[in-house]
């Protein structure tokens, strides 16, 4: 392995070179920086890959949640339930609207159970948000019926997603609407960003209608977005390969100087929103993102060659594969691959930080 190039998954993993070169010609071009073409582009290339009426972009997965559930008309009082594995991200917007996020069990795949979903729901209830965690497509059918039967909107967060199918069908187009994550260690990266999708007009309407009247992210937060494929690629990783403390010690440095943006602030983890969300996709983000769509099949193809490596080389070690089972009609993206041990994790971490491999944020 070569000791400069570590394996990270939470810092960029899916940067490649034309990704890195494609970043520096952008913070030479500030007129590309907020106005320009590939944000429709972008939009367009969505709509026609997922084959969805609407695709409308945000500089963030949770800007596009919360443009939902004002789409929804989710209001204080009111109850959304999605399952308790989960980020604040997904928590957040939820609070933002003076709803009560309410929390559903998780299955045997760490998605949202169905079973448990029957027993939260209340006249109070909303919507339901399904998470297909890691890529590995829900229970959507039973949850579908669920949410039907009880008037529920369906949201669906494929912020793990983008490229999963179930049954032949994408994920993300099964529900009322759908938002895609374009962040640091998500599918496919621009750093920041995000997409939401639906095929109902009313809420379309409704959510590009919120959008437009956004304003775009300041110059100065863009150009953060745009130096982190390169510092992260060409000083920080390096430097975790040389030795873990002084990566880390860069990372914190540049975040401290707000050269680099943090990918979540405390605020959020006491459940803010941060004044820099919701805000339009600017160009250039939607620039780096055009990029890394283009390699969508071939990134989640590359996932699931790992995927099927890592099944044959852990099977009988003692860890619990939670994902380790026949797909059926699905066909998973493995944004990441879970293992799950009643062990302490430490000693893992630790020796995989010997082989230069990340399993954590550093």
């Amino acid at each position: 392995m070569n000791p400069f190039k570590p394996i990270f998954i939470s810092l960029s993993p899916n940067t490649e070179k034309d990704d890195i070169w494609l970043a520096l010609k952008l913070i030479f071009q500030p007129w590309k920086w907020k106005r320009g073409k590939k944000i429709e582009e972008l939009e367009s290339q969505f709509r026609e890959y997922l084959g969805v009426k609407y695709a409308i972009s945000f500089n963030s997965g949770r800007a596009g949640l919360i443009a939902i559930l004002e789409a929804m008309e989710i209001k204080p009082g009111d109850e959304v339930l999605l399952q308790g594995f989960t980020c604040n991200s997904a928590v957040n917007p939820i609070l933002n609207q003076g709803a009560k996020p309410v929390f559903v069990d998780i299955d045997s795949a760490l998605n949202l159970n169905p079973e448990d979903l029957k027993k939260k729901i209340v006249p109070k209830s909303k919507a339901v948000m399904i998470q297909h965690t890691f890529g590995w497509p829900a229970q959507i059918e039973e949850i579908l019926k669920i949410a039907k039967d009880s008037d529920l909107y369906l949201i669906e967060d494929c912020a793990h997603a983008l490229g999963a199918k179930y049954q032949g069908k994408f994920c993300g187009t099964f529900g009322d609407a759908a938002f895609f994550s374009f962040g640091r260690d998500k599918i496919i990266s621009s750093v920041f960003g995000g997409m939401v999708v639906t095929n109902n007009e009313k809420i379309g309407e409704r959510i590009k209608e919120f959008r437009d009247k956004l304003d775009y992210p300041s110059n100065f937060w863009i150009f953060q977005q745009l130096l982190h494929p390169i510092l992260i690629n060409y000083l920080i990783l390096p430097a975790y390969g040389l030795a873990n403390n002084l990566g880390r010690i860069f990372l914190g440095l540049f975040q401290k100087l707000s050269i680099l943006s943090k990918a979540v602030y405390k605020k959020e983890k006491r459940g803010e929103i941060p004044k820099y969300f919701p805000k339009r996709l600017p160009n250039s983000l939607a620039t780096l993102a055009l990029n890394q769509f283009r390699k969508l099949e071939r990134f989640n193809e590359h996932r699931r060659q790992i995927a099927s490596f890592y099944e044959k080389e852990l099977k009988n070690t003692g860890f619990n594969l939670p994902l380790a089972k026949n797909q059926g009609d699905r066909v998973p993206t493995f944004m990441r691959y879970p293992i799950l041990v009643n062990f302490e994790t430490d000693e893992i971490l630790k020796q995989a930080r010997k082989k230069k491999i990340y399993l954590d944020d550093g």
